[in-house]
């Protein structure tokens, strides 16, 4: 593979993850920290809302993983 034709490919990989994956994780952690405050407010079920605090964690562990390849992916 050429050297021009690789860069090619990184930088639509770095704008295809900066620009459309990273902010859907994004708003997928808002949607369900939005969720659990409702859940709360509304007196919800505490197993409903731990559960939600869990997926809030693990989304945001994804969040923090695909920001971290999205720079490394920028760097090269």
């Amino acid at each position: 593979m050429a050297e021009g034709a690789s860069g090619c490919y990184v930088a639509a990989m770095a704008t295809l993850l900066s620009n459309i994956i990273l902010p859907i994780a994004v708003g997928a952690v808002a949607l369900v920290l939005l969720m659990g405050l409702v859940n709360m407010m509304r007196g919800g079920s505490p197993n409903t809302s731990q559960k939600l605090m869990r997926l809030r964690v693990l989304l945001q562990f994804v969040v923090i993983c695909v920001t971290m390849f999205t720079l490394w992916i920028m760097g090269r």
